[in-house]
């Protein structure tokens, strides 16, 4: 019986989790990856010492797709506690989950940012979603977070204080127009798991598919770019800049742009939600600490969060050195250069501590992301391509084919592997 060949385009979560998937079906897969170490949006930098997520970003594990295709111990995850500290000049009160994080409790009934009634309600709407699955929530009736909070009684302080900076951190949309959907599934994952990020750094995540994919029989070609992909109907041609290599099938799980060029696709989403993550070195003691909880900016938009990242993850820096981030939103932000940046933190934390002295900020990393996610606005996910989408025997896997999120884009893989095993 003649193997079936299947390229995958692309080195991201998607297109790695679909390299392995097909491997252990048992067919021959080359996976294509034009940088020279995968993980897509995923990447982490080690420079002097310290180590730089490109973003803030981290895992949610109560994401099916995650325990699913991870081996979550291996990553030697570094946890978050549960909710945030909410900041303004002058002031910082915590709002934690009572269930969750007892020893936030009392400081969390006293916070006065946010009233009796919306603590009720956010226990209420835990138990909503928490009933519902990643099937019912995509599928339900759409509108704005916004809209959806304000139908379920919340006030407005809550609404601007806590949830607007704590999900524009996750959406990149401190507006709040993004779809409820993605408020009501993250908020259940929030719910039902930790965030977390490997002792490693965030790209531990797709070396780790990579090992797995290779393991179970996938080749992965770095360092090749792909120029094009032709489908035959019954199969396909795979162009890099030095061959060209037919297979029975392809998966293209590259970013947006690329998929839609390659492809020809235009459902599949190309606007996008930007920000810069600057990164500084404090010595260590003079850092903030908020025992392992994200700094909330209830005032100002800009920065819209400011986060301990040693305290959560000592591995992060080197010894005698303390290691912050701070988040800015939106494509004005991408116009700003990094001593702007850096002297609005370093304003920022001196107004929310005042006894404290910030003057030994020192920027190490700037990273302007001009495309983070794809826009979630209310209705976007029935107008997303499907895996099938390209016709004939090329197929989609991306978070554009589903949600902007690393269950997405995982999950999108596995689907794009069951189709492919189906048509073949």
């Amino acid at each position: 019986m003649t193997q079936d060949s299947v390229a995958v385009v692309g080195g991201g979560l998607a297109g790695l989790v679909a390299a392995r998937r097909l491997a252990l079906s048992g067919a021959e897969v080359t996976l294509f990856d034009r940088r020279s170490s995968v993980g897509g949006r995923v990447r982490t930098e080690h420079r002097e010492g310290f180590t730089l997520d490109r973003g803030f970003q981290v895992l949610f594990t109560a994401y099916p797709a995650v325990q699913r295709e991870l081996d979550l111990g291996a990553l030697n995850l570094r946890y978050f506690t549960p909710g945030a500290v909410i900041a303004r000049p002058g002031s910082r009160s915590v709002l934690s989950d009572p269930l969750r994080d007892l020893r936030a409790l009392p400081a969390s009934v006293r916070n006065d940012e946010v009233t009796q009634t919306d603590k009720a309600r956010t226990l209420l709407l835990r138990q909503h979603v928490g009933t519902r699955t990643e099937s019912e929530i995509f599928r339900s009736a759409d509108r704005s977070i916004r809209s959806y909070l304000r139908e379920w009684g919340f006030s407005e302080s809550y609404i601007e204080h806590f949830v607007a900076p704590f999900y524009g951190g996750i959406t990149l949309d401190r507006s709040l127009s993004t779809s409820k959907r993605v408020f009501e599934y993250t908020f259940k994952a929030l719910s039902d798991g930790r965030i977390a990020v490997p002792a490693a750094g965030m790209q531990a995540i797709p070396a780790q598919l990579a090992e797995r994919a290779e393991a179970a029989g996938a080749t992965i070609r770095r360092d090749a770019r792909v120029r094009a992909v032709t489908d035959h109907g019954d199969g396909a041609t795979v162009e890099t800049e030095s061959e060209a290599l037919d297979v029975d099938a392809v998966v293209v799980a590259t970013d947006p742009k690329e998929a839609r060029r390659l492809t020809g696709v235009d459902d599949v989403p190309t606007d996008a939600r930007s920000c810069v993550t600057q990164h500084y070195r404090l010595p260590e003691g003079v850092a903030p600490t908020t025992r392992r909880k994200l700094l909330l900016n209830a005032a100002d938009p800009s920065p819209n969060t400011i986060v301990p990242m040693s305290e959560v993850a000592p591995e992060y820096v080197p010894e005698g050195e303390a290691l912050v981030n701070a988040t800015f939103l939106g494509e004005a932000a991408l116009d700003r250069d990094a001593d702007a940046l850096a002297e609005e933190t370093r304003l920022t934390l001196e107004a929310w501590y005042p006894d404290h002295d910030f003057s030994e900020l020192e920027p190490v990393r700037t990273h302007w992301i001009e495309f983070a996610q794809f826009d979630q606005p209310p209705g976007v996910h029935e107008t997303l391509p499907g895996t099938r989408a390209p016709g004939g025997r090329t197929y989609l896997a991306g978070d554009y084919t589903a949600w902007s999120s690393i269950q997405g884009a995982m999950r999108s893989g596995r689907e794009a592997a069951r189709a492919v095993e189906r048509d073949l």
